[in-house]
């Protein structure tokens, strides 16, 4: 397995896959914009097939915040060490940060106390009309 922070070398057709049990998943072109405009990112690359097989992603300030909203490894590739991998190089990415917070489903609590992070109250909002992403305002620059 091979670990890049960098996109450079990704194109949509290494992104199949993702965003298993989305009723509206983004798309492999938008999902590369959304890998594209991360403050961070790190991919999992599976070198015999030259596929992405897992991701991670935080938007941040740079200076006390960060936020970690995708994490995800393609099915057949969990259970390998791939999602701890990614998440561990993330936190290494962001050790200079003050506060990083990510929003997970109870079910995951555990998995993410393993790497020393503290359950909170949280708040989202989901506009799922818009679950599978808005590139127009992308789409002229690509």
């Amino acid at each position: 397995m091979k670990y890049k922070n960098t996109t450079s070398d990704i194109s949509t057709d290494m992104l199949e896959g993702f965003f298993v049990d989305w009723p509206n998943p983004p798309s492999p072109k938008t999902h590369l914009i959304m890998l594209n405009k991360s403050s961070k990112v790190i991919v999992a690359i599976d070198e015999s097939t030259n596929q992405v097989v897992g991701f991670i992603t935080a938007i941040s300030d740079g200076v006390l915040s960060a936020y970690i909203p995708f994490l995800e490894v393609l099915p057949e590739y969990k259970k390998r060490g791939i999602g701890k991998e990614l998440v561990n190089r993330m936190l290494k990415e962001l050790n200079d940060i003050y506060m990083i917070d990510l929003c997970c489903d109870d079910d995951l609590v555990p998995y993410y106390d393993t790497f020393g992070m503290t359950k909170t109250n949280g708040m989202v909002l989901r506009n799922y009309k818009m679950q599978s992403g808005n590139i127009k305002n992308y789409e002229q620059k690509i």
